[in-house]
């Protein structure tokens, strides 16, 4: 197939997954023979701006005319087969949309957050969950100023998500959810159900593997309140003043608590603070730890971490809600804590680090879940099943329900089912 893929690329200084599901996807495709495009934006460019396109830019948030004349004229010249859209925020927009039916070849889009429901895409406030703009005009987003604690920053987003509601689901043929859990939440908003299908992200089989039973406890991310940072915190505390895990604490990762982390871990033995990773050392983290701890107290999509683990023969300790709910198999391929618990996270770190013998089985277990379900050949099976879907569906094959859809009992955690059981 001939596909076009467009994303706007988050900026370099901050971990993004997103950013390598996309490139581990154009990866995958060129090497199965298929013929990949790129139209990107990169979010590391508005810093050479000069201050008045700096200034302009929240206007072009809802809607860039420009991009929509580049993309469709590229869309004429070039005649794939079907577009992939992923980030369009901020540099794109849904003007993408429109350049796409301007040039008559059909969209699909990957849902990687909840931005169609909520301006920010968490779903969460100061820390708790928030449903406040779900099905109705993002106005509580605003007077909140969930993105970035600004009321002004906010604006650009909520004001994309009311204009462009009607045009996301009319222009685009399929939407991938990356989990049933998202997929659940999304349905229940009043997204086209029909539309909406799962396809998990999937992982490329690492270069190293656990061996032994790992040397520390490793936390892999973006270090913000809503991945659960200070929770981890507390939890590791709480371990401390027990005596200890046995095993360091290994901090990963750039984001807002970088300071506070820093000066948590200074000086203490059983916390290592390591910064960011490049992706061969996230790796050999992975392979190294005796789990990957992942205590989001937002509503996690997907959970690529969690599928690092698996891939590695990992087991992992995470919140018990979203996502991770069908990614981990609860005492088979790791253990899920009470969300937002800091008692219940250092209970679950104590188990999953004193059995040693429960941990390697629990590491195998995950292995295996992994080949089964987010291998790149899997990945791969299940792009192309989305794309011909779209191809068909824009052209009037008369495809049925995509992939996934209804399969929503998934989400407890069940491995069975046509995608993965948990997607």
């Amino acid at each position: 197939m001939h596909v076009l893929v467009v994303h706007n690329r988050y900026a370099s200084a901050q971990p993004s997954g997103e950013n390598n599901v996309v490139d581990q996807e154009v990866a995958l495709l060129r090497g199965a023979g298929h013929r990949v495009g790129l139209f990107e934006r990169r979010s590391d460019d508005i810093a050479g701006r000069s201050l008045p396109g700096k200034a302009a830019l929240p206007l072009l948030v809802p809607w860039n005319p420009a991009v929509r004349r580049e993309l469709a004229a590229r869309l004429r010249d070039e005649r794939p087969d079907v577009v992939h859209v992923h980030n369009v925020f901020p540099l794109l927009s849904p003007a993408v949309l429109a350049a796409c039916a301007d040039a008559g070849v059909p969209a699909v889009a990957t849902l990687h957050n909840y931005t169609q429901v909520c301006p920010p895409g968490t779903l969460q406030r100061d820390g708790r969950p928030c449903t406040e703009c779900v099905g109705r005009t993002p106005l509580p987003a605003v007077r909140h100023g969930c993105y970035r604690d600004s009321r002004l920053a906010t604006v650009p987003l909520a004001v994309s998500l009311s204009v462009n509601r009607r045009r996301w689901w009319s222009g685009v043929e399929r939407f991938f959810c990356i989990s049933a859990a998202q997929r659940e939440v999304l349905v229940g908003a009043g997204l086209p159900a029909g539309r909406l299908a799962v396809k998990h992200n999937f992982v490329p089989d690492p270069e190293v593997r656990r061996s032994g039973d790992g040397e520390h406890v490793l936390f892999l991310g973006r270090l913000a309140e809503a991945k659960g940072v200070r929770l981890l915190m507390a939890a590791w505390d709480e371990i401390a003043a027990g005596g200890g895990a046995g095993v360091p604490l290994v901090i990963a990762g750039a984001g807002p608590l970088e300071a506070e982390v820093a000066a948590w871990a200074a000086g203490r033995d059983d916390v290592r603070y390591a910064g960011l990773y490049d992706t061969a050392q996230c790796r050999e983290a992975v392979a190294r730890s005796v789990a990957v701890v992942a205590p989001s107290t937002w509503l996690e999509t997907f959970g690529l971490v969690v599928v690092e683990a698996m891939a590695a023969g990992v087991p992992a300790v995470a919140a018990g809600h979203g996502a991770f709910t069908e990614l981990v198999e609860d005492g088979r391929t790791g253990l899920l804590h009470r969300p937002g618990d800091a008692a219940s996270l250092a209970d679950g770190l104590r188990r999953v680090t004193a059995d040693r013998v429960r941990n390697r089985e629990m590491g195998r277990a995950a292995r295996r879940r992994y080949e089964r379900d987010f291998s790149p050949a899997v990945g791969l099976e299940r792009l192309l099943e989305g794309y011909r879907a779209a191809v068909a569906g824009r052209f009037g094959g008369g495809v049925g329900p995509p992939p996934g859809d209804g399969d929503t009992g998934s989400r407890r955690g069940h491995p069975r089912g046509r995608d993965g059981g948990s997607r």
